[in-house]
C-alpha cells in the first residue's frame, strides 16, 4: 500500500508557534531532526502519515485543524482573481493555494480589501444613476445603502431571534460549572479551537477591538476595551464559531437585498447571539421580573454594563415568554441616531425618536446618570423613557472618550411593572414632546429647531414668539 504523502508546511508551523515550541523541541517530540522539522515547515517534505499520528498523539491536535482552513478562503480568492481587472495574471490556481495555505491573514485582508473596492464600485455606480435621471431625485435614498436597509429592517420588526436564543441556551448549558463566565468562555475557545486570548496594549492595536491570527490561532483583544466590552468580544467570536449556522439561518430570514447588507446584519446578529450568551434568555427573563426591570441591578447580576442590560431588554419576545415590550434608541452627541430596534419593532411612526425634548439628549449633560421621564406624544400617547450615557471603550491620555446615550422606552401602561414608575409620575418628569419638528404642532415650543410642514410661519413684524418657527 502507497503512504499517502501530505505538505502542510505552514499549519504544523502554526501549531507549533501556538505551542510556543521551538523547532528543536518538537523535532525531538516527533522522533525527527530539527533539520527535517525545517524541511517540513517549508514543504519541502511530506507531512507522512506517521508523523500525523505523532502528532495527534503528543501534542492532541485535531487532524482537521492540520487539514486547514484554507478551502473557502481559497475559492474567495478565485473569486478576486476571476474578475476582468485581474483575471490575467495567474496561470493557474496554485500560487493561490501557495498564499492561502502560507499566509491566510494576508489572504484575508486580500479578500476584504476587494469586497471594498467592488462595493464602493456599486455605489458610485447607483449614484451615477441617481445624478443621470433628469427631474428625478437626486439624493441616495436610505435604503440604498446597506447599513440603513441593515437597521431599518431591524427597527421595522422584533428584535427577537429565536433561532439564535435556543442555540446559545444550549451552548450554555453544556458549559461546565463551577468557573466565572469569562474563564469558561476562555476555557472553550482553547479546547475545542485551540485557540487563545490575548489582551495588547492599545499602542499595538490603535484601530481595533479585536483581531484573530490564523497562523498563532489567538484571539486579540484592545486594551482600551472595558472588562464588559472585553468578555462580549470573546462572546461574539464564540458565537461565530458555534452558533454560525443559527446566525446565517436567522440572516438568512431578514431577506436583505445585496451581500454587503447580509455582512452587516451577520455581525450585528453575532452581537446579539453574545448578549444571548453572557445573559441567557430564561435566566434574564426571570432576573428582570424578580427586580422590575432594574437596569443597574441587572448589569450587577449578570456582570456586564448598563447598554448590554438596556439591549438585551429590548428583545424579551420569546413566544409563551415575553417581558415588557422594550424599545432601544442610541444616539451621539450630535443626536445622529445610531440605532433603533425593539421587541415589537421601534414605534418609529407614534414615539419618532427626534424630539430634542427626549431625555436621551438631556443625559450627556449628567453623565452616568439614570433619566426617567413621562413623555407625552400630541396624539395622546405616552410612555415611560430611560436615559442613560454611555462609554465607548476606554480612552487613552490625550484622546476624546466617545460617549453615546440611549434611550430605553415603553408604553405608560406597562411602566407599572418598572422600578422606575414612581419616578415617572413626579410632575416635573412630565415631558410634552413630539416625533419631530417638522410634524409636531405644539406652539411656543422653546426647543423647536425646525418649521413645520403642514403649517404657515407667523410673520408678524409686530409679535415675537418663542421660536424663530412659530407658526398659525
Amino acid at each position: 500500500m502507497v503512504e499517502r504523502k501530505i505538505f502542510a508546511g505552514p499549519r504544523v508551523r502554526r501549531v507549533r508557534l501556538g505551542l510556543g515550541l521551538t523547532q528543536s523541541a518538537m523535532a525531538e517530540a516527533l522522533g525527527i531532526s530539527p533539520s527535517y522539522l525545517n524541511l517540513i515547515e517549508r514543504n519541502q517534505r511530506p507531512l507522512t502519515v506517521q508523523l500525523l499520528l505523532r502528532l495527534t498523539s503528543v501534542y492532541k491536535v485535531d487532524l482537521d485543524q492540520l487539514q486547514g482552513e484554507g478551502g473557502g478562503l481559497l475559492s474567495q480568492l478565485k473569486e478576486v482573481f476571476a474578475d476582468p481587472l485581474l483575471a490575467g495574471e495567474l496561470p493557474g490556481d496554485q500560487e493561490l493555494v501557495e498564499v492561502t495555505e502560507a499566509a491566510p491573514n494576508a489572504a484575508g485582508a486580500l479578500v476584504k480589501l476587494y469586497r471594498a473596492y467592488r462595493e464602493q464600485a456599486d455605489r458610485l455606480s447607483d449614484l451615477a444613476e441617481l445624478l443621470g435621471r433628469d427631474g428625478q431625485q437626486t439624493s441616495l435614498s436610505a435604503t440604498r445603502l446597506p447599513m440603513d436597509e441593515v437597521r431599518e429592517t431591524l427597527e421595522r420588526r422584533p428584535y427577537h431571534f429565536a433561532g439564535i436564543e435556543q442555540a446559545a441556551e444550549a451552548f450554555m448549558q453544556a458549559l461546565p460549572a463551577g468557573e466565572g463566565l469569562e474563564a469558561a468562555l476562555r476555557t472553550w475557545l482553547k479546547s475545542v479551537h485551540g485557540i487563545s486570548v490575548r489582551s495588547l496594549p492599545v499602542t499595538s492595536m490603535p484601530n481595533l477591538r479585536r483581531r484573530f491570527d490564523r497562523h498563532s490561532m489567538r484571539l486579540f483583544l484592545s486594551g482600551r476595551l472595558s472588562p464588559f466590552d472585553r468578555i462580549r468580544e470573546i462572546a461574539q467570536e464564540i458565537a461565530l464559531l458555534a452558533l454560525g449556522q443559527d446566525i446565517s439561518a436567522e440572516v438568512a430570514g431578514l431577506k436583505l437585498s445585496s451581500e454587503e447588507a447580509r455582512r452587516i446584519a451577520r455581525f450585528e446578529l453575532a452581537r446579539y447571539a453574545a448578549h444571548a450568551l453572557l445573559m441567557p434568555y430564561g435566566a434574564f427573563l426571570t432576573a428582570a421580573q424578580r427586580s422590575r426591570y432594574d437596569i443597574d441591578v441587572l448589569a450587577s447580576r449578570f456582570e456586564v454594563s448598563v447598554e448590554q442590560v438596556a439591549s438585551r431588554l429590548a428583545c424579551l419576545a420569546g413566544e409563551g415568554a415575553q417581558g415588557l415590550p422594550f424599545f432601544l434608541m442610541e444616539v451621539d452627541h450630535a443626536g445622529k441616531v445610531l440605532r433603533r430596534l425593539g421587541a415589537q419593532g421601534f414605534p418609529q411612526a407614534k414615539f419618532g425618536g427626534h424630539c430634542p425634548k427626549l431625555g436621551i439628549h438631556s443625559a450627556f449633560a449628567q453623565p452616568g446618570q439614570i433619566l426617567v421621564d413621562k413623555v407625552k406624544m400630541p396624539d395622546g400617547h405616552s410612555y415611560l423613557t430611560i436615559s442613560r450615557t454611555t462609554d465607548q471603550g476606554l480612552a487613552s491620555y490625550g484622546e476624546r472618550l466617545r460617549r453615546t446615550a440611549i434611550l430605553l422606552g415603553c408604553s405608560l401602561e406597562a411602566a407599572s411593572e418598572t422600578v422606575y414608575a414612581p419616578a415617572a409620575q413626579l410632575p416635573a418628569a412630565t415631558v410634552l414632546a413630539g416625533t419631530g419638528c417638522r410634524l409636531c404642532q405644539r406652539q411656543g415650543c422653546l426647543s423647536r429647531a425646525e418649521p413645520p410642514l403642514t403649517r404657515p410661519l407667523g410673520l408678524d413684524e409686530m409679535v415675537t414668539g418663542l421660536s424663530a418657527f412659530d407658526f398659525l
